[in-house]
């Protein structure tokens, strides 16, 4: 299908087709039930994962990939608990879920040169959202294709906190994500009572 007609989502960059728009606005009415009125943590991701299930906002019952580490970081158990009760848990915590693409990948979109420009495309607008509409007290990137990112907000005043591991986003879709998730609570509970300007890193 030629998606060249269709206009771009404001959210991603992508193709926006009737189906993705429908998707975008589901994921988006999940994650405002849970947002905080003040956000302790933003935790960036790059890229929306694909499963609902992986999305920590779903209101499904089995939490996979990334949504089980988002969980993890919040230092959340899961037994005996339903999506609800765990979502209002990750609001009181006072963390909140963004991702610089905030849509999964279309079809076509699964090079690395296309995901970089894509990601590269859209983070001046995060920045200026993380600045003026969720205004955390530290954000915390968390995916390894988001190295560009941190290497750009780490050289200079974006305006909020910046919890990096030595100067490397905390690779939790790395190969060691067990290592890198311990590692982001420990930097997390570093910072709480540590000021860390803008940009500086947080090294495990």
């Amino acid at each position: 299908m030629n998606n060249d007609h269709l206009p771009l989502c404001d959210g991603c960059g992508q193709a926006a087709s009737a189906e993705h728009i429908a998707r975008r606005l589901k994921r988006l009415e999940w994650t405002s039930r849970y947002r905080p009125v003040h956000i302790q943590t933003l935790l960036l991701g790059a890229v929306s994962p694909e499963a609902d299930s992986a999305f920590v906002y779903s209101p499904g019952t089995e939490f996979i990939g990334e949504a089980g580490a988002m969980l993890r970081v919040a230092g959340l158990s899961l037994a005996g608990k339903t999506a609800e009760a765990l979502g209002a848990e990750f609001q009181r915590g006072g963390f909140f879920l963004a991702h610089v693409l905030e849509c999964p990948l279309e079809q076509g979109v699964d090079g690395d040169a296309s995901i970089r420009e894509l990601l590269a495309k859209r983070s001046p607008a995060v920045a200026v959202r993380i600045r003026r509409s969720l205004k955390p007290k530290r954000v915390a990137l968390f995916s390894q294709r988001l190295d560009a990112l941190a290497i750009q907000w780490a050289a200079g005043d974006v305006g909020f906190p910046v919890l990096l591991e030595q100067g490397k986003p905390f690779a939790l879709d790395g190969p060691d994500a067990e290592r890198a998730i311990l590692s982001l609570r420990e930097a997390l509970a570093g910072s709480s009572s540590t000021h860390n300007p803008a940009g500086q890193s947080a090294s495990s």
